[in-house]
C-alpha cells in the first residue's frame, strides 16, 4: 500500500512538472478561480472552485488537490469543506484532462483558524539558579536532567546541567564559526541546530561527544527544535515549522502557525508539551500553543513581567527557553542571559 501511494505521488509530480501551470510560458486554455471573490477562509468554511474554459474546449475530467492530496474530481467545479486541513498560505491545484492532453492549474488560498487563541497567564511555583552567561537557545529535559544549547559566535555550547543548583555537569564548546540554536533529544542522541551555518550536530547523550552532522535541505536557518518521539519539528524564523524525518533528519513537510487572523513568524524555541508545540516568539513575552496537525495556534501564554524578576545587567536579553519535564509534568522557562530558571503553572486568564 505504501509503495502504491509513493508511485501515485511520483506520477502526480510528473504531471505537474510536464503540464506546467497558469504562469508557464505556454498559455493555458483554462484557469482556476474561486466562485466568489473571497480568497481568505476559516476552518469549517467551504471553498468553491471553478475551472474557467473561455474556448469551450471539451473537458473529460478534472482532479483537484490540496497539499498533494486528492480532494475531489469532476469537470469544472468543486466544493471543498475545510475540516482539519493545514492552515496558512496554501495552494489548490487542478489537473484538467481534455482531448487527450493534461493541463495543470493552481490558485493561492489563505486559510485561518476558526477560533481565537485562548489567553493564559502564569504563576511562579519555584525559582532556581541559572548561569547568566548562558545565551539560552534550546532547553530540554531527559530523565530529570536539563540539557541546554547556548548561542553567540565564540561562546556557543552544549550543556548538561543540574537544574536545581544551576551546576553545569558537562559541557561541549562549539567552534567559533558556529552559532548554537535549538536542541532536542531522541533515540539516545542530542540534536543541536546552528543558526546560519546550514547544518546541525549530533551528540552522544552520555558524554556530549559529537558523533555526526546533518544538513538543512530546505530551510536556510536553524532556530528551535523539539520532537514528539517519532519526528522532529524545527523553526527557522519564517512562517514555517518544518517536520523532519527522525532517521534522515530531512525536512519533509511543514505547518504554518496560524490564528483566526494572522500567520505567525519569528517563532523561536520549541518544546513538545502533551501533544502540543509550545513556541516562544522572538523578542516577545508570549508563548504560542500550536496544534501540530494543522498549525492552529490554540492558545497564547503571556509571560509579561517575568523578565523583571531576574537580575538586571548589560547582557540581559529576551525570554527564550521552554522545558517540560515529562516525568513530573512540570514546565520551566528562562531567557537569554537570565540568572534564574522558573518553574511555572499555566492558568487560563
Amino acid at each position: 500500500m505504501k509503495k502504491a501511494k509513493l508511485l501515485l505521488l511520483f506520477i502526480l509530480n510528473l504531471l505537474f512538472i510536464s503540464c506546467g501551470s497558469n504562469s508557464d510560458k505556454k498559455k493555458s486554455d483554462f484557469s482556476l478561480h474561486f466562485v466568489s471573490s473571497k480568497v481568505e477562509f476559516q476552518l469549517g468554511e467551504t471553498v468553491k472552485l471553478r475551472v474557467q474554459n473561455p474556448k469551450k474546449k471539451k473537458i473529460d475530467s478534472t482532479s483537484f488537490y490540496y497539499d498533494s492530496q486528492l480532494i475531489g474530481t469532476g469537470t469544472v467545479e468543486l466544493e471543498f469543506p475545510l475540516n482539519i486541513e493545514k492552515l496558512g498560505n496554501q495552494k489548490i491545484k487542478a489537473i484538467v484532462f481534455s482531448l487527450g492532453e493534461t493541463d495543470s492549474l493552481q490558485i493561492d488560498v489563505k486559510i485561518f483558524n476558526n477560533t481565537a487563541p485562548e489567553i493564559y497567564t502564569y504563576n511562579i511555583i519555584n525559582t532556581y539558579p541559572h548561569d547568566k552567561e548562558a545565551y539560552t537557545q534550546g532547553l530540554e529535559f531527559f530523565n530529570d536532567t536539563l540539557y541546554e544549547s547556548t548561542g553567540q559566535y565564540g561562546t556557543s555550547s552544549l550543556r548538561k546541567t543540574n537544574f536545581e543548583t544551576g551546576e553545569v555537569l558537562n559541557r561541549t564548546e562549539l567552534s567559533d564559526q558556529y552559532f548554537g540554536e535549538g536542541l532536542s533529544i531522541l533515540n539516545g542522541k542530542i540534536h543541536q541546530l546552528t543558526w546560519k551555518e546550514g547544518e546541525g550536530f549530533i551528540y552522544d547523550l552520555k558524554d556530549l561527544k559529537k558523533t555526526g552532522t546533518f544538513k538543512f535541505n530546505k530551510s536556510k536557518e536553524g532556530w528551535g527544535l523539539c520532537n514528539d518521539g517519532k519526528q522532529f519539528y524545527k523553526s527557522d524564523g519564517t512562517e514555517k515549522i518544518w517536520i523532519l524525518n527522525a532517521e534522515t533528519l530531512a525536512e519533509e513537510s511543514f505547518i504554518q502557525p496560524t490564528t483566526n487572523r494572522s500567520i505567525s513568524t519569528q517563532l523561536n524555541e520549541l518544546e513538545w508539551v502533551e501533544g502540543k508545540i509550545y513556541a516562544n516568539t522572538y523578542q516577545k513575552d508570549g508563548v504560542a500553543i500550536i496544534n501540530p496537525k494543522n498549525g492552529a495556534i490554540e492558545g497564547i501564554i503571556n509571560f509579561k513581567g517575568l523578565r523583571d524578576k531576574v537580575s538586571q545587567h548589560a547582557k540581559l536579553d529576551v525570554l527564550n527557553g521552554i522545558a517540560y519535564n515529562q516525568s513530573t509534568k512540570k514546565l520551566y522557562v528562562t531567557g537569554k542571559n537570565w540568572d534564574k530558571l522558573f518553574e511555572v503553572e499555566i492558568v487560563k486568564k
